[in-house]
């Protein structure tokens, strides 16, 4: 059974559909989903969505694309949520710097928070970096001591092979697919498998299979064979390992609920 990692399953795109859209995914063998949030506003439909599915589990998180809906305050209530819910991470967090509105020092002091708290309470951080990885390593370097994943890596080798000495994988989607992508492509080729995740990101960033359509959970296992065809591996030993780096990152059950 595939996990993947990183699914915005609780997100409006799937309010028609949820029920089928998660029998797609278990019948694909996606058997778990990591769902990290965006706001405060929210972590309660989050929750609801993930207690109704099994297999599901909550990530709490401020994401820095929603920066003009954080609010102080939202931070001291995100311990509150980790203390009382026990999410398996904290995030969705980070730093985007492709979005020049977004104000950089705003969104790092709001990163660093979380990187705090993920600290304080031992668990993963599941981490946004668009055009700043570099900036992301830094911030990891000054918190310290913490492990998690940077998700739908567009980064170097290089700058992935520092996030894994600071105890982060990098995970990989739908943009592997993409024929232009090669500098994922090497990425993938040379990345040792105990530092890869695979996540689909729905409803966003589909493969070039479905451009133009939302993304789905049900999506992963194209995922796993792009990665297979780079590496010239087998996709059963690959499903194997990066269930695995899941697990053991994120704390989840070997067999999911039935």
């Amino acid at each position: 059974m595939l996990i993947d990692t990183h699914s915005h399953f609780d997100a409006g795109e799937f309010d028609a559909d949820r029920p089928a859209a998660y029998a797609r995914a278990r019948a694909a063998g996606v058997g778990q989903q990591v769902v990290p949030a965006v706001s405060y506003a929210g972590w309660p439909n989050l929750k609801a969505v993930v207690a109704r599915y099994a297999g599901l589990h909550a990530a709490y998180g401020l994401h820095p694309c929603y920066l003009a809906e954080h609010r102080p305050e939202h931070l001291a209530a995100l311990k509150q949520w980790i203390e009382r819910e026990r999410p398996v991470a904290v995030g969705e967090c980070g730093l985007d710097l492709y979005i020049e509105s977004l104000d950089p020092a705003l969104q790092e002091q709001f990163f660093l928070a979380q990187l705090r708290l993920a600290r304080d309470y031992e668990l993963p951080v599941i981490v946004h970096a668009r055009r700043a990885v570099d900036q992301v390593l830094k911030c990891i370097r000054r918190i310290g001591s913490l492990r998690g994943v940077v998700h739908s890596y567009a980064g170097s080798l290089d700058q992935a092979r520092r996030l894994r000495q600071l105890g982060f994988l990098v995970s990989l989607g739908g943009p592997l697919a993409y024929p232009r992508a090669e500098r994922l492509h090497r990425l993938a080729r040379e990345l040792p498998l105990d530092g890869l995740l695979l996540e689909t990101d729905a409803p966003d960033q589909p493969g070039p299979a479905h451009a133009g359509q939302r993304n789905e959970p049900a999506y992963l296992p194209e995922v796993l064979a792009e990665l297979a065809r780079l590496r010239g591996g087998d996709p059963a030993e690959i499903a194997t390992a990066t269930h695995a780096n899941a697990c053991r990152l994120f704390a989840l059950p070997a067999i999911p609920q039935p």
